[in-house]
């Protein structure tokens, strides 16, 4: 794993984040897990240990510097991407991690388990069908649908002034084009990788007057 270790601590460099030893340590740990259950459990089709490191990990590290607040969803986190990792790299941060795979909710969890992590709920469940007793700060998805349908899926989860955060590739036009509500498109650079990522960050509205608008 040592090929893996200089990725990520060069490749978390490169992102200006500061990771200690031990958090280190836990990506890798999360790797091996990957890697082991993977053979049984279809998690990603990604199964060299070093691109897992490039294209699962750090690019899930790429969008520490948006995450906003101190409760957020994964939706459709699958094998635990992205909220895994920044479970492990914002330990101050409350991270809910939601699948409709009850395969790879329990993988998560077993993950959770064993890399010991204290700011992580991991729920089996379709998000149209979960409804939080309290809102949540930031709604997060990577690869889990079109932009439209992230928005009108998620409304429920976010409080006034929260924030959807979506990974995605480019060519985003035609997406962003249906969406009304306020938004930024955030270039990202995954170290290592000759892959074109940027986060879409949509904010929710302010005032209850413009929740119905946003949700269309």
């Amino acid at each position: 794993m040592e090929a893996c270790r200089e990725i990520l601590v060069s490749g978390a460099a490169a992102l200006n984040l500061h990771v200690t030893d031990e958090q280190v340590d836990q990506l890798l740990d999360f790797i091996k897990l990957i890697e082991k259950w993977n053979k049984a459990y279809n998690l990603t089709a990604i199964r060299d240990r070093e691109e897992m490191a490039r294209l699962h990990i750090l690019d899930s590290l790429a969008i520490v510097p948006h995450i906003e607040g101190r409760r957020v969803i994964d939706i459709g986190t699958g094998a635990g991407l992205p909220g895994i990792p920044l479970a492990i790299c914002l330990p101050e941060i409350s991270f809910t991690l939601l699948d409709s795979n009850a395969k790879k909710t329990r993988f998560v969890q077993q993950v959770v388990l064993e890399l010991k992590l204290k700011n992580v709920e991991v729920l089996h469940s379709r998000v149209e069908n979960y409804h939080p007793e309290k809102a949540y700060d930031a709604v997060l998805t990577r690869a889990f649908a079109g932009l439209p349908d992230i928005v009108r899926l998620t409304a429920h989860l976010l409080g006034k002034g929260g924030v959807l955060l979506a990974m995605k590739g480019q060519n985003l036009d035609a997406e962003l084009a249906e969406i009304t509500a306020t938004n930024s498109v955030i270039p990202l650079s995954v170290p290592g990788a000759d892959v074109e990522r940027c986060l879409v960050r949509i904010q929710s509205p302010e005032r209850a007057d413009e929740v119905s608008e946003w949700e269309k």
